[in-house]
C-alpha cells in the first residue's frame, strides 16, 4: 500500500484522471505488501521489492496490473502502475451474531490534548488518542458497527507496526509513543504457515501479542485473507477456517483485524472458489471470511482493507459496492480500512470528502490502517502529516489510525521514516505534541 517514487508520474497521472489533487495518487499496488522486501518470517527490507512469500515476476501484482497508477500492496511485489487490475483479496472467523446495524457516528472531544481536536468513534465521548501516559487500555474506536457482534470502546487510537519482527527499536520504548500496534508481516498467514497442512510458526506473533498485552496498547491483525503472502498451493474452505480459528484461540485479546485485504480488483486469492462455496452475492467468498472471523474472534473489529479508496474516487466507490453487496448477503462487517499510503500531495479536502462518502454511504466508521508519507524533505513531510491528521482526529467516524513504520531505514519505503535513530524528524515532533505523547528521545 505505498507508492514508490518509480511510480509517481503514473500515480500523478491517475489523479488528474479522476480529479484529485496530489502528486502520489496511489497506495498499495497488488501483490506488493507493506512490508517490502520482508521474507516470509517477516525480516523487513527497506525498499519493499520482493514480495512476502512470492517470486518477483515481470507482472508482479497478484491479481494483474495495481490500480490506478499502480501503487504496491502490503508486503509483496510492486505492480509496474497502469490500468486497474482486476485482482482479489483476504478473510477471517468467530461465534456468528446476526447482522446488525449501521455505527453512530458519536461526538467530538479533543485529541488528548491537542489543538486539532479529537473525534470519538461510533458511541462514546471520550478523547482522540490522548496521552499514553495516562494509564489504562487504550480503546480501539467506536461502537457496534453494521453486522453486530462487536463490542469496542469509543477511544481513537494512533499506533504503528513492528520493527522487522521487533517492536521496541534501540534506544526507544514503542509503548511511549503508540497505543496500538499491528504486525507489519508476522500475521500473513504465509508467515504462519508456508502450506495450508504445515506446522504454524507462532513465534513472531507470541512476541508482538505479548508486548501489546503487558504494555496495554491495542494489538490489530494484519491479515487473515488476501491475495499475497498465502500458503502455496489452493488452500480449501476447512483449511482457511483452521487458520483463522487457531489465530483466534490463541490471540483471544485481538481488537482491530483485517478480515480481507485488497479484495478484487486488486490481488485475488488462489482460494475464492473454495472459501466462498455456499454464499450468495458478487463475492462470497468475503463473505464467508467475516463470518467466520466472527465465529471465532467474537468481539473484533472487523474491517475490509484496501488501499486508493481515501484517494481516488473509483477504489472509493468500488468499495462502498464490495461492502453492500457483502452486508446483503450477511458478513458481519464492522469498518472499513484506508490504507492511505499514497497521501502524498492529497489536500485535506479531498481527503475529507472521500471518507465521509465511505462512511455516509456504508454506515460504518473508518480506520486509517497503513499511513505513511515517502518524502526526503522534512518540511512538506510534516506539512503533510499536518493537513491529513487534522481531518483523522477532527472525523467522528475515524476510530483510529496506524502509521506504517517510523525508524528511518527500517521502513518499507525509503524516506518514511519519522524517526531517525533516536532523533525524530518534525513530522514526528508535531504529531507527538497533538497526541500530548513523549518526543522521542524522551
Amino acid at each position: 500500500m505505498k507508492i514508490r517514487s518509480s511510480d509517481l508520474l503514473t500515480a500523478m497521472l491517475a489523479f488528474v484522471a479522476v480529479g484529485c489533487s496530489g502528486s502520489d495518487a496511489l497506495t498499495a499496488p497488488p501483490g506488493a505488501e507493506v512490508g517490502g522486501a520482508t521474507n516470509v518470517a517477516g525480516s523487513t527490507a527497506v525498499a519493499g521489492t520482493t514480495s512476502n512469500g512470492g517470486a518477483t515476476a515481470s507482472n508482479s501484482t497478484t491479481g494483474g496490473l495495481s490500480g490506478v497508477g499502480g501503487n504496491p500492496s502490503t508486503g509483496g511485489n510492486r505492480s509496474t502502475g497502469g490500468a486497474q487490475p482486476t485482482g482479489g483479496a483476504a478473510p477471517t472467523g468467530g461465534a456468528a451474531p446476526a447482522t446488525g446495524g449501521n455505527a453512530p457516528t458519536g461526538g467530538t472531544p479533543a485529541t488528548g490534548g491537542a489543538a486539532t481536536g479529537g473525534s470519538k468513534a461510533a458511541g462514546g465521548t471520550p478523547t482522540t488518542g490522548g496521552s499514553k501516559a495516562a494509564g489504562g487500555t487504550p480503546a480501539t474506536g467506536g461502537s457496534k458497527t453494521a453486522g453486530g457482534g462487536s463490542s469496542v470502546a469509543p477511544n481513537k487510537f494512533v499506533g504503528n507496526i513492528t520493527t522487522g519482527n521487533g517492536v521496541d527499536p534501540t534506544g526507544l520504548k514503542y509503548s511511549k509513543y503508540w497505543d496500538q500496534i499491528t504486525p507489519e508481516n508476522a500475521g500473513k498467514w504465509g508467515s504462519v504457515q508456508s502450506t495450508p497442512t504445515s506446522a504454524f510458526n507462532w513465534g513472531s506473533l507470541d512476541s508482538v501479542y505479548s508486548y501489546a498485552n503487558t504494555n496495554s496498547i491495542v494489538f490489530k491483525q494484519h491479515c487473515f485473507v488476501w491475495g499475497s503472502q498465502q500458503p502455496s498451493g489452493t488452500p480449501t474452505q476447512a483449511q482457511v477456517e483452521t487458520w483463522i480459528k487457531s489465530f483466534c484461540q490463541r490471540y483471544p485479546n485481538t481488537k482491530v483485524i483485517d478480515v480481507v485485504n485488497e479484495p478484487p480488483p486488486h490481488t485475488t486469492p488462489s482460494y475464492t472458489a473454495n472459501l466462498g462455496a455456499g454464499e450468495g452475492g458478487t463475492y462470497p467468498w468475503i463473505t464467508k471470511a467475516f463470518k467466520l472471523a466472527r465465529q471465532y474472534c467474537g468481539t473484533a473489529v472487523l474491517i475490509l482493507n484496501d488501499y486508493n479508496n481515501d484517494e481516488l474516487t473509483g477504489d472509493r466507490n468500488h468499495t462502498v459496492d464490495i461492502v453492500k453487496d457483502i452486508v446483503a448477503n450477511g458478513a458481519p462487517i464492522d469498518a472499513i480500512g484506508c490504507q492511505s499510503h499514497g497521501l502524498k500531495g492529497v489536500s485535506a479536502s479531498t481527503l475529507q470528502t472521500n471518507l465521509a462518502y465511505l462512511n455516509s454511504q456504508t454506515g460504518l466508521p473508518i480506520y486509517i490502517t497503513e499511513y505513511d508519507i515517502n518524502d526526503a524533505t522534512d518540511s512538506s513531510q510534516s506539512t503533510s502529516f499536518q493537513n491529513h491528521f487534522g481531518v483523522f482526529l477532527s472525523s467522528s467516524y475515524v476510530h483510529g489510525v496506524t502509521v506504517w513504520g517510523w525508524i528511518v531505514g527500517r521502513t518499507w519505503e525509503t524516506n518514511s521514516g519519522i524517526v531517525n535513530g533516536t532523533t525524530p524528524r518534525p513530522a514526528m515532533t508535531w504529531l507527538m505534541q497533538q497526541l500530548n505523547r513523549p518526543v522521542p528521545p524522551n
